[in-house]
């Protein structure tokens, strides 16, 4: 299939929605489920979704991604939850999503530079690094710089490179199998780690039914179907181009918490969010710029 860098920008875009809700929904729950319990059911229920999926479409069973690719894409989806909902119980919310989301684009144009051989352009530096900026002032970690928990920001950055390495190792197995096989192979994985791990760690969890609501919405469509439309679109554009992509989820995050939860956002937040749709705005034009330049497409 030739690679089509609109069709993975939308794809890209409409994933970074669906994660744009999970907060929202989470808050409107209101339960007392913990922060990595709550990663923890994401990501079985999300696994649960993707093995229903493949049954119900009856994938090929001849395409499968290889083991130790779909093992080390498991662990870095859990890496990813545990690390970041960690992070942000040490330091904070704000600047913990603002540590986490801000260092994932960097770490997969490093990633892509050393492992693929392939840096990123000028532009898509620039393009990146606006949106990055946009993205703290967004998420109000520009105004909680100061003292924290180093630990709990070494979290939020083992998440953020987490997140570029998951995406490399999807884009690696994007030829050889379905997007729904991968990500069941890569969320049964997670889920079987995560879960263990935060038994051990808080005890088993007390689930009310706002809890158990907001676990599967999020399970299904902000972890189940977002990451089969991020998978599908990286068949069409760059692991570091997706990435930088996903940084419209703060962007709906911010517009649903002020129009569904009536949060009152300060002026410069504003001006963050300017700063992400122009930083993305120029990413997807420096892709789409090097696809027209390429016979056949952006290079796998």
């Amino acid at each position: 299939m030739r690679p089509d860098p609109k069709t993975g920008v939308m794809l890209v875009l409409a994933a970074a929605t669906l994660w744009g809700t999970t907060g929202t929904a989470r808050a409107l729950a209101g339960g007392d489920l913990s922060s990595t319990w709550f990663g923890a059911l994401r990501l079985l229920a999300a696994a649960l979704f993707f093995g229903v999926f493949a049954a119900l479409t009856h994938q090929p069973t001849n395409r499968r991604p290889p083991l130790k690719d779909a093992f080390a894409a498991g662990v870095c989806m859990a890496v990813y939850n545990l690390a970041f909902f960690g992070g942000i119980r040490d330091v904070g919310v704000a600047i913990g999503t603002a540590i986490a989301l801000g260092s994932g684009p960097i770490w997969a144009g490093l990633l892509q530079a050393a492992v693929q051989r392939r840096p990123p352009t000028p532009v898509w530096w620039g393009g990146t690094l606006i949106a990055v900026a946009g993205g703290v002032l967004l998420t109000g970690g520009g105004s909680h710089f100061g003292r924290m928990p180093a630990a709990g920001v070494l979290l939020c950055l083992l998440s953020g490179l987490s997140y570029a390495g998951y995406t490399l190792l999807n884009k690696r197995m994007a030829d050889r199998a379905p997007a729904s096989t991968i990500t069941l192979y890569a969320f049964g994985i997670a889920a079987a780690l995560a879960v263990p791990f935060s038994a051990l760690e808080g005890g088993m969890p007390s689930l009310s039914a706002p809890d158990l609501a907001a676990v599967a919405y999020t399970g299904v469509f902000t972890a189940g179907i977002a990451y089969l439309l991020f998978s599908r679109a990286l068949l069409h554009i760059t692991p570091a181009t997706g990435v930088t992509l996903a940084l419209g989820e703060p962007v709906v995050a911010f517009m649903l918490a002020v129009t569904v939860l009536g949060e009152e956002p300060s002026v410069m937040a504003f001006f963050g969010l300017a700063l992400v749709v122009a930083g993305v705005a120029l990413v997807v034009r420096n892709e789409l710029k090097a696809a027209a330049l390429m016979p056949f497409g952006l290079p796998q």
